[in-house]
């Protein structure tokens, strides 16, 4: 998979799971403050990382992950390893 694919199944779920208004959602948008990801969207983002890309997502590894660009590399590195 590549990172335009990752871009667009994450945008995809963010608009359709969780109910971010797309226009929110730039490369440079910060996924708490920008796009109002809680702890809560956090355990759904969770779940659907699993069940959309067979990855499982460890919260320490999630440590610098601020941004949605962020977030698709750190997918795109578990992808790819």
């Amino acid at each position: 998979m590549d990172r335009k694919e990752i871009e667009k199944k994450v945008r995809d779920f963010m608009v359709e799971d969780l109910e971010i208004d797309e226009v929110k959602i730039t490369d440079d948008a910060l996924l708490k403050k920008d796009l109002g990801i809680d702890s809560l969207d956090f355990i759904d983002i969770v779940v659907i990382v699993e069940k959309n890309f067979g990855v499982k997502i460890k919260a320490e590894e999630m440590a610098g992950v601020t941004t949605f660009s962020k977030f698709c590399d750190y997918l795109e590195q578990k992808l790819s390893a």
